[in-house]
């Protein structure tokens, strides 16, 4: 459990910072049990929306790898080790299995955390980097056991990393949903896209720009089914 003392008003604040956030970027989404998890999830680790550390994703709440660093960072973390796990990786494939032990003390047995990745379940821009995405997974979820966060981190999803069969990905028309929702079970493709946007740090007015030229409309408010990215904007902005 944590153990980091937060100050009442600023917990409080954080609490109100927090709702007004997830209202304003995921507004009609959340009922209030959702901001009643949230209002109780702030009080206990202090996660911030603003600064990126904790999102709301196809209906549930994740953290992210920025939000268990800065809990460990305050909860005075001793350390965190990472290691290839060499009989289960095989570099000629890109297939990494990471192993992560973090440390809450200097006389602490360490909670271990195993992260894998390889080219079916990292996204396309990180191709080649396999084995950095693995530690990150590993370290995470060492994170989350050392600190009893039962959120899983946005780090560890696969589907962020896009589809497993990139060719029948590829065979695919290249167009935009109807609406901002999935009918598949999957995430929203505006979810997808904030926090790849925060991710790979990139530039959102780029992003936006992009967005419009790819649905072949001189602005986003011209398609319904992409007012979504307007709406996500002062959130990206927050992030960057």
């Amino acid at each position: 459990m944590l153990k980091t003392k937060h100050d009442p008003k600023k917990s409080a604040w954080l609490v109100r910072q927090n709702t007004k956030h997830a209202k304003l970027f995921w507004s009609g989404e959340l009922e209030q049990s959702n901001l009643a998890a949230l209002k109780g999830l702030t009080r206990e680790s202090g996660l911030s929306i603003a600064s990126g550390e904790v999102l709301w994703l196809n209906h549930a709440w994740y953290v992210t790898s920025a939000g268990l660093l800065r809990v460990a960072k305050e909860n005075g973390c001793d350390g965190i080790q990472a290691h290839v796990v060499s009989t289960l990786s095989d570099a000629k494939t890109s297939r990494w299995v990471f192993k992560a032990t973090v440390y809450k003390s200097p006389g602490s047995r360490g909670f271990i955390g195993y992260g894998d990745a390889n080219p079916s379940n990292v996204s396309p821009l990180v191709h080649g980097a396999e084995m950095r995405v693995a530690e990150t997974r590993a370290v995470n979820r060492a994170l989350r056991k050392a600190y009893g966060i039962g959120l899983c981190s946005v780090e560890e999803l696969g589907w962020l990393s896009g589809s497993s069969n990139p060719a029948r990905e590829q065979s695919q028309p290249v167009k935009p949903p109807n609406q901002s929702g999935s009918s598949n079970g999957q995430p929203k493709l505006r979810d997808r896209l904030c926090v790849l946007i925060r991710q790979y740090n990139l530039d959102a007015n780029l992003v936006k720009a992009y967005a419009a030229d790819f649905c072949d409309t001189p602005t986003l408010k011209e398609k319904t089914e992409m007012a979504w990215f307007a709406n996500s904007i002062p959130m990206l902005n927050l992030w960057r």
